[in-house]
């Protein structure tokens, strides 16, 4: 079963005195580009989130964060009152003035160390509940990705089967297409009107239609057709292997029109290079 690079996946958590929302976005990526965005005093637990998250979606650009919005009356940052009430009394030793106090309040608390912030400490039991959010925010993400593969997979398995119609095609205009060889080649040696040599003929005919069997060819494609499908119906999601699979056959139809010399053919592998083109848009984002 497959899977899309492209995933998300939320949940939020309301604490006695904080809200926690969890979100991961993922997009296609050749390889793990993970970004992570965390509260300072969460982030400790980092290493141990980009493990869990390298490990639940393996591959893509994915970017975790985590927001806190505080809900109690209660703050973790503070009103220096001496430092404050320091910078006052200098203001008024500065500005000469016996001014509203509350002017100079307003420069003062603009002034450094006015306002203090207490570090908040980890508190493990509410990471163990955050945590259980990131799981649960994690599952929603490869359900996601699952469900945006199963287009991906129909749409390839339907391009798969018109390739497969398309060679087909190849195989019942091939006996046409040598015919078509050595009737050209015939007219070309009649038009010279002059005198040849059969067997000589005849062996110089068959070197030249050897050049251009493509049996082989036909026989790799249909097995690389096959491969893909395996490996597409298989346990885990390669896109990787599945994007070397579609380089294989490329190659094969690739060889097949560049030996193929007969309009007829010609026209079959164009619908064949059409289909393969629209599989390898989508190959990039699979897992």
């Amino acid at each position: 079963m497959i899977q899309s690079m492209t995933g998300y996946g939320k949940s939020v958590l309301q604490l006695p005195t904080k809200k926690v929302t969890i979100e991961i976005k993922t997009l296609n990526s050749k390889n793990l580009d993970l970004n992570v965005r965390v509260p300072s005093y969460y982030k400790e637990k980092e290493l141990a989130v980009r493990k869990k998250l390298a490990a639940g979606l393996v591959r893509g650009k994915i970017d975790f964060s985590i927001y806190v919005e505080m809900t109690s009356d209660e703050t973790t940052t503070t009103i220096n009152k001496n430092v404050v009430s320091n910078y006052i009394q200098q203001l008024r030793n500065v500005l000469f003035t016996n001014d509203d106090d509350v002017e100079l309040l307003k420069m003062a608390v603009r002034m450094p160390d006015a306002l203090k912030t207490e570090r908040e400490e980890l508190d493990e039991n509410e990471w163990e509940l955050i945590n259980t959010g990131i799981d649960e925010a994690l599952k929603e993400t490869i359900q996601y990705r699952i469900d945006e593969a199963a287009s991906l997979e129909d749409d390839f398995k339907l391009r798969i089967l018109n390739i497969k119609k398309y060679l087909d095609e190849v195989h019942a205009l091939d006996e046409e297409r040598i015919k078509n060889v050595r009737e050209k080649l015939q007219k070309s040696i009649a038009d010279l009107k002059v005198e040849i040599d059969e067997n000589r003929f005849e062996q110089e005919l068959i070197y030249y239609l050897e050049k251009l069997d493509i049996n082989e060819e036909k026989v790799r494609l249909g097995n690389h057709l096959e491969y893909f499908l395996q490996e597409l119906d298989s346990k885990d999601s390669n896109g990787k292997k599945l994007g070397f699979i579609i380089q294989e056959i490329g190659r094969e139809i690739n060889t097949t029109g560049s030996k193929a010399n007969f309009a007829s053919m010609q026209k079959s592998v164009i619908q064949m290079k059409n289909e393969l083109e629209k599989i390898k848009e989508q190959i990039l984002n699979v897992l």
